[in-house]
């Protein structure tokens, strides 16, 4: 029997390369399901009373990590969320593992066109402000996506509509919170 919307207890992870749609689909996804949902990165902002940029030219990346993983580990309630991670916090050693004893962990996944296309007007993402973001994310994007497949689930989001994701996303989570909540040993 399918959980009813309010009910879920185990958290839900969205990872995956800036640009792929994890707040979006995880905010749809937290409404739908009556889930809280956390966005990794604005709860680092607001706990930092300063922009990403800002904590990345003050403080340097990994200062930023270390805040991000802070969020991760403590930042939020042990059940009943959706979390958006920052496209980066997979690349931390041992996140991955972090992420699995907490909950179900999917990797939302797209093109490096669709990023590029998706990530263009945004300034607020320090990793692209270099003179060739394009070439940046195709680099970045071949040393992640190792991770990333090992991550968890793999849904693409390129050209398909918002409903038809979050739906495809929903089914997954169901699928596995189920599996997650059995007696382990």
């Amino acid at each position: 029997m399918l959980q009813q919307p309010g009910q879920h207890t185990v958290n839900l992870y969205l990872v995956g390369f800036m640009g792929t749609g994890k707040t979006t689909v995880g905010r749809a996804l937290a409404q739908r399901l009556r889930m809280q949902f956390v966005d990794v990165d604005a709860e680092v902002e607001r706990l930092a009373g300063m922009q990403i940029a800002e904590i990345f030219e003050r403080e340097g990346e990994a200062a930023f990590r270390r805040r991000e993983r802070d969020v991760v580990v403590a930042g939020h309630a042990p059940s009943g969320c959706i979390v958006s991670c920052g496209g980066g916090l997979i690349m931390q050693p041992g996140m991955v593992g972090e992420l699995r004893k907490r909950g179900v962990v999917i990797c939302l996944t797209a093109s490096a066109e669709t990023i590029i296309q998706r990530t263009a007007n945004n300034r607020n993402r320090p990793l692209l402000n270099v003179d060739d973001p394009a070439a940046r994310i195709r680099e970045m994007l071949m040393r992640r996506e190792p991770l990333y497949r090992e991550a968890g689930t793999q849904v693409l989001t390129d050209h398909r509509p918002l409903p038809e994701i979050v739906a495809h996303v929903q089914r997954v989570y169901l699928r596995e919170a189920r599996e997650f909540a059995l007696p382990r040993g």
